[in-house]
């Protein structure tokens, strides 16, 4: 998702707190963005594990689609709505945007005409019948310009893309997230994993709050205004249980949750099928073959993929960096790391990557090449740890 930025570094709401809480800068899709703090990575992922993490994700694309008229006076007006601003975004996505509950998310991905993957996002239909024909979309930050232009040429004419500039999103995560945001806003608890809510708070305004994250944890992502984003999270982090956690312990959490990071286990080669991704495809969206490279993807899901996406543990006690050579016994390349480093709560190295078809079930051992040298390794079953959302 990391690419090289081609002017000044964008700086979220909360840069000015990060700086002032002595947090190690660098530059990710664009921005200049907390790694970590002064407890290092392992410690800032355990916190998050036990407790409660807070996280600056403002980088990402917060957006809104919407029709020219939004609002239904009755629940078939409201459908309808959906029906229309949801045929729009289906353009591009292979997921059944229109069958989504009220309050409810999907993760889907932007697919390009030979059905690899622009970039992986979620997309969200309100359930205030006021915002009938509009929908929440959260982009990739390093993908962001060229997705909000996609989205919005499939939209030219009959619906608008609001970006969301002018707000920050802020996520906690962890066991003790509920706990937090519960004494802020009590009406997110009764909120299962990918459903979101919309509130007015006295404090922060207009909020948006999503029971989801990128940690394999419980957790809350909450869009508030840029203009609060800072007196908001000095509130959070007044709070025993929470802390504030660079994006280099969110990767370590995420690797061991076995979730993707765009630009590195995705791209525009890999189709979701290669990136075991097929549950996306919604049975509607295979009946109706509309999706974008759906000729290619309908085929893969019949015959097979000659690579896809495994988890891999390595034996010993050496981490498989992106790029490492995944060979058999013989010596033979059949895959590539795609992501790897140390899991601490596995307390050892785990990693992501492409191997070919033929030794992807879970146990297979592969050897892996590091520094010129086979290390042994196994196959294994993603995610590393369970995850623990709400359901």
């Amino acid at each position: 998702m990391s690419e090289a930025s081609a002017g000044p570094l964008k700086k979220t709401p909360l840069h000015g707190l990060h700086t002032r809480l002595g947090a190690r800068m660098a530059e990710f899709g664009g921005y200049d963005m907390p790694i970590q703090y002064a407890d290092g990575i392992m410690a800032e992922h355990n916190w998050t594990r036990a407790n409660a993490g807070l996280f600056d994700v403002s980088h990402m694309g917060p957006s809104f689609l919407a029709l020219p008229e939004l609002g239904g006076k009755t629940p078939e007006e409201c459908d309808e709505a959906h029906r229309k601003v949801s045929a729009l975004v289906e353009k591009l996505v292979p997921s059944d945007i229109t069958g989504l509950a009220p309050g409810k998310v999907q993760l889907t991905v932007l697919l390009n005409e030979n059905g690899g993957i622009i970039d992986d996002l979620m997309i969200g239909r309100p359930a205030d019948p006021a915002r009938a024909g509009m929908l929440y979309i959260v982009v990739n930050a390093g993908t962001k310009e060229n997705d909000f232009a996609l989205i919005a040429k499939a939209a030219q004419g009959e619906a608008e893309l609001r970006r969301a500039d002018d707000r920050a999103l802020i996520a906690l995560q962890g066991p003790k997230a509920e706990e937090v945001v519960a004494g802020i806003f009590p009406q997110a608890v009764a909120l299962t994993f990918m459903n979101f809510i919309r509130l007015e708070h006295t404090d922060y305004g207009r909020v948006l709050i999503t029971r989801c994250g990128y940690t394999g944890e419980d957790g809350f992502e909450i869009l508030v205004p840029a203009e609060q984003a800072e007196a908001f999270a000095n509130r959070l982090l007044s709070d025993d249980r929470v802390r504030l956690i660079g994006l280099g312990a969110r990767d370590s959490l995420r690797l061991e949750a076995g979730l993707c990071l765009y630009g590195h286990d995705l791209d525009e080669t890999k189709t979701p099928v290669a990136a075991s991704l097929s549950w996306m495809i919604s049975k509607a969206r295979r009946e109706r073959g509309d999706f974008p490279g759906a000729q290619r993807i309908l085929g893969e899901l019949k015959s097979g993929v000659p690579s896809k996406r495994v988890g891999v543990k390595p034996l010993g006690r050496a981490p498989a960096r992106e790029g490492t050579e995944i060979q058999n016994d013989a010596g033979e390349t059949i895959g590539v790391i795609t992501s790897g480093g140390f899991g601490p709560t596995v307390n050892g190295p785990v990693a992501q990557g492409y191997v070919d078809t033929t030794y992807a079930r879970a146990g297979t051992p592969v050897k892996l090449l590091v520094r010129g040298k086979q290390l042994d390794a196994e196959i294994a079953t993603l995610p590393f740890v369970p995850a623990r959302y709400k359901r």
